[in-house]
């Protein structure tokens, strides 16, 4: 019997009740950051720490770095194309007909992230693991150490353009010639401590951290989910960026599973953005985000 997921974001329950079925994939797609000699953040694959520290039994790991992302793009993170995408999810076991759970060690933007790429080339069958592997480690669940060896499959890539939009798609909605809601999934502090500081015109936030319990790093109730994204539900499109569509993806997860179904993620955010110095930003000082 195939294996049918009941949102696409699923407990660490569901996951151990499933665990094993031949046709479940999990996958690690984590991120760890670290401080370069310049004293800058840095992000790389959590690939060591996956073996290291250990995963779910059975978990492959994806590296959303390299694999999953374009590594001729302008901006770290920037989407592949559907050839690179099939070829990266096919490596991983990965066709048709797979069921895939998507976890992280972080509060789960990385593992949205990942989410948000099969949803836009084509494949419903994924979600995402509440609260990561920390909730399956809060909850007594086994892990295991090394490297698992996926066994290739043929993904079929499907894409779905209304997944994205690009920057010349905002600059229309802040010119109010396209009707839609944009999100910030920033902080404000994360904002205004940008090289170029600010928001785009318009914009609500919804801050990563508003969406989950910061130590259990499990999703808000739905009520708290709703007032924290209330000015963006109804909209006629609702687009989610940050700096580089990362958390974006966590606030898209939740935007869907709340009902909303035109949700786009502007995928160059503010790394694009903010490099155009024609493009304009509002800081949290001179217009306070919704």
């Amino acid at each position: 019997m195939a294996t049918t997921l009941p949102s696409p974001l699923v407990s660490t329950q569901w996951l151990a009740d499933h665990l094993g079925a031949d046709d479940l994939v999990v996958v690690d797609a984590s991120v760890v950051s670290f401080t370069q000699p310049n004293g800058k953040p840095g992000r790389l694959s959590g690939h060591e720490q996956y073996i290291v520290d250990g995963h779910i039994p059975g978990a492959l790991f994806a590296d959303l770095i390299d694999e999953f992302s374009d590594p001729d793009g302008r901006f770290p993170y920037t989407r592949p194309d559907s050839a690179r995408f099939a070829v990266a999810a096919g490596a991983l076991g990965i066709g048709p007909e797979t069921t895939v759970v998507v976890y992280d060690t972080g509060f789960g933007q990385f593992a949205s992230r990942l989410w948000w790429l099969f949803r836009a080339f084509g494949h419903d069958s994924a979600a995402v693991l509440d609260g990561g592997l920390t909730a399956w480690i809060a909850d007594d669940r086994p892990t295991e150490r090394g490297h698992v060896e996926p066994s290739p499959a043929t993904f079929v890539a499907i894409e779905r353009p209304d997944a994205w939009v690009d920057k010349a798609f905002v600059e229309r909605v802040v010119r109010g010639e396209e009707h839609a809601s944009l999100v910030c999934a920033l902080s404000a502090k994360e904002i205004d401590g940008r090289g170029r500081p600010g928001h785009i015109p318009g914009s609500s936030a919804v801050a990563l951290t508003r969406l989950v319990d910061r130590q259990a790093r499990t999703t808000l109730a739905e009520d708290q989910l709703r007032d924290a994204l209330a000015p963006a539900l109804g909209a006629p499109r609702v687009v989610v960026y940050c700096s580089g569509g990362i958390a974006a993806a966590t606030a898209a997860l939740q935007l869907v599973r709340l009902g909303e179904t035109h949700v786009a993620i502007y995928d160059g955010s503010l790394n694009e953005w903010a490099a155009d110095p024609d493009a304009p930003l509002v800081t949290t000082g001179s217009g306070a985000l919704v």
